[in-house]
């Protein structure tokens, strides 16, 4: 009877070390995910991987959107460019979401809605009109471009699918894997030059490119969109306006600079910039009121 007591004390020593000879049964925990083979667990092969599949999902999903415009009656083409370029986006999302979960074993936080995304939507979408407003205000003030007049709505649709596609599409591929996956393996000013570099070389087949717009799309939206996209990750307050949000960062201060020493450099040189106590043009009077 002891060696039996003692037989099975040692049996359950083995049992509590971790040297069970008997077969595992336990069912795997619901959370248990499967190992990546080796080929797919290295960051080069996911980048490359991650950007090609995600590239031809776009490339794809455009032309889609191409068919669908032209199936559409004259009047409903700018709404179906619209809906094509909204698919376009749900498509892309739902792709990277997965494709994320897949190979890097992580949840998209980057994707996930917060309370100020409307608000950082809102705040970017002015950033950007005010940076296209400051480019023709130069033009317009050196005398290389005139405003023609309003001339309606027309357009306006077709360019919004446009702008939607490719900032959906273009900053996934670009920003959220490119620039992304660059950046944690060799630091953010080695992402930034190969991604913007990258972003540039594939824009060098439009339609009028040359090697100077190549340049110029891999500085002004290459550097520019990778840091927008690193400073609202983690950026400090004063760049990316903190909790007021954008309309306080450092960017939109030298935008709103920029365009305010144009608008007077040009008033100035009309003669609109009055003195105190001049006469207001036309109207016989100062401006100080008696």
């Amino acid at each position: 009877m002891l060696g039996m007591v003692r037989s099975g004390a040692h049996t359950l020593r083995r049992i509590a070390a971790g040297h069970n000879n008997m077969p595992d049964i336990t069912p795997a925990s619901p959370g248990r995910t499967t190992r990546l083979p080796a080929a797919l667990s290295s960051m080069p092969v996911q980048l490359v991987l991650m950007f090609i599949l995600l590239a031809a999902l776009d490339l794809t999903c455009q032309l889609l959107g191409a068919r669908l415009v032209r199936a559409a009656p004259g009047p409903l083409r700018a709404e179906a460019g619209v809906l094509g370029a909204l698919l376009l986006s749900v498509a892309m999302i739902a792709a990277y979401r997965y494709l994320v979960h897949v190979l890097e074993r992580r949840t998209a936080v980057e994707l996930q809605l917060r309370a100020s995304a409307a608000r950082g939507l809102a705040g970017g979408a002015a950033a950007g009109a005010a940076l296209f407003m400051l480019v023709y205000l130069i033009l317009w003030a050196v005398g290389a471009v005139t405003f023609g007049g309003f001339n309606g709505l027309a357009g306006v649709g077709i360019a919004l699918a446009v702008a939607i596609a490719s900032a959906v599409g273009e900053e996934i591929v670009f920003r959220g894997v490119v620039f992304r996956r660059l950046e944690s393996a060799l630091g953010t000013s080695v992402a930034l030059l190969i991604s913007a570099g990258v972003f540039g070389l594939l824009h060098a087949g439009n339609t009028g490119a040359t090697w100077t717009s190549t340049l110029a799309i891999a500085l002004e939206s290459g550097v520019l969109l990778g840091i927008a996209y690193a400073a609202t990750l983690s950026g400090p307050n004063w760049l990316t306006g903190g909790a007021f949000g954008p309309e306080a960062s450092l960017a939109a201060l030298i935008v709103s600079l920029c365009a305010s020493t144009i608008l007077g450099w040009q008033a100035a040189r009309g003669g609109a910039w009055r003195r105190p106590g001049s006469r207001i043009p036309g109207s016989g009077t100062t401006g100080l009121r008696s």
